[in-house]
């Protein structure tokens, strides 16, 4: 490691001001910044000290996201193997198969957008931002696994390009990166992610009768009115929908956010080191189970059957909970101040269960309602702040 790092700063001055590749200076940076600690210091008295920068949060999420890629890489294995009526009491091979199909995705996405991190580095002339590393895995991991890798590109350009960089690049974004690709293959392609089809790789000379891929979600929005969206679940020919198969995550669904073991696992590891908000996390599952749990009283014969959902399915039920812990916390979009933190969490969940239930062709709310309060959450900040500024001159005055 030594002597790559003297080889790395022997060819420094050439990407200095004045030398031959001072244009490409992010590209020698970045390596610089991801292989070794940086040389830099201030050199001047400052006013905070802390050993986390942008560079190790970025890498403390996707340490997290680290328990949801691997068992959703085995997961993607293990629903290929069960739709083709194959074995899948060993472990290993289902792992293998579903990393040979995701590894491409993940690939892509980062070869794609990290193209378009350099091209906005190299033409502003800044350095190359980590934050790429944490939405470079994010997108893939809301994806099914059955996406064309064309539209992964398209998805990640979008996301990078429009969703962060015309705002002026990490830090300037109004929306979530990753979920801003998502909307877009969402909105533009639906049936490549969306869908009872999309979800598990199947071969049709292997495929057995009567497969179905349909996400719980899916089949909850199914249930008649006047049933119980439970008994639907559990009535499921091709999966077992219950709670606890739904905690674990042997269901189809996306490649990162079937299994809410994996992702609270994550969310303790976010909330260990600092990195991500206990206070959005907790808002956000007590606006989502507050609703279902009022839309469970309001159930009836003549409204939807999935108004039945219960809170905890809701909770561990398609992406709500991935959302919740790793993209409602993203320390650019989401709300700064503390009151602000827990509305801004609370109509997260809000708006999520609503989405489910009363649209039909929608039945999963959680990326729409995280967009939506990434664009009121600096409103939340501001009336916050006039409040407590208010309150303290109330105090003053009296």
């Amino acid at each position: 490691m030594q002597f790559l790092k003297d080889l790395l700063h022997s060819k420094e001055h050439l990407f200095l001001k004045g030398g031959k590749l001072e244009k490409f200076y992010p590209l020698y940076e970045a390596k610089e910044s991801f292989l070794f600690t940086p040389r830099t210091v201030t050199d001047t008295n400052v006013h905070v000290r802390d050993s986390l920068d942008s560079k190790r949060l970025m890498i403390t999420v996707v340490i997290a996201l680290i328990p949801c890629l691997l068992f959703g890489a085995y997961n993607v294995g293990f629903q290929e193997a069960k739709a083709a009526g194959e074995a899948v009491d060993n472990w290993l091979p289902l792992f293998m198969n579903g990393m040979i199909t995701i590894m491409p995705i993940i690939v892509t996405s980062y070869a794609v957008g990290g193209i378009w991190e350099v091209l906005f580095a190299v033409t502003r002339g800044h350095e190359i931002n980590e934050g790429f590393l944490v939405t470079g895995l994010l997108f893939p991991l809301t994806l099914p696994p059955t996406i064309p890798l064309w539209q992964v590109a398209m998805g990640i350009s979008f996301g990078v390009v429009v969703g962060k960089e015309i705002f002026g690049g990490t830090g300037m974004n109004v929306l979530n990166p990753a979920l801003t690709a998502r909307a877009l293959l969402y909105f533009s392609y639906p049936v490549q992610i969306s869908g009872d089809k999309v979800w598990i790789l199947t071969n049709p000379e292997k495929m057995v009768d009567g497969f179905s891929g349909a996400t719980a979600l899916s089949v909850a929005a199914s249930t008649a009115p006047g049933s119980t969206a439970g008994e639907t679940l559990q009535a499921f020919s091709y999966s077992s929908f219950d709670t606890a198969s739904l905690f674990y995550g042997l269901i189809p669904g996306s490649i990162g956010e079937t299994s809410a073991l994996c992702i609270l696992i994550g969310a303790a590891i976010l909330i260990l080191f600092g990195v991500g908000s206990w206070k959005i996390m907790a808002a956000v599952a007590i606006g989502a189970a507050g609703t279902a749990f009022g839309l469970n009283a309001l159930a009836g014969p003549n409204l939807p059957g999935i108004l039945s959902l219960t809170p905890a399915d809701h909770l561990v039920t398609g992406g709500l909970l991935f959302g919740a812990v790793f993209m409602a916390t993203d320390p650019v979009s989401a709300a700064r101040t503390e009151t602000g933190k827990w509305i801004y969490g609370i109509l997260i969940g809000i708006l999520t269960i609503l989405i489910r239930v009363w649209n039909p062709a929608y039945p999963e709310g959680a990326m729409l309602a995280i967009l939506f309060m990434n664009i009121f959450a600096p409103l939340i900040d501001h009336y916050v702040v006039q409040a407590n500024v208010k309150r303290r001159m109330n105090r003053v005055a009296s």
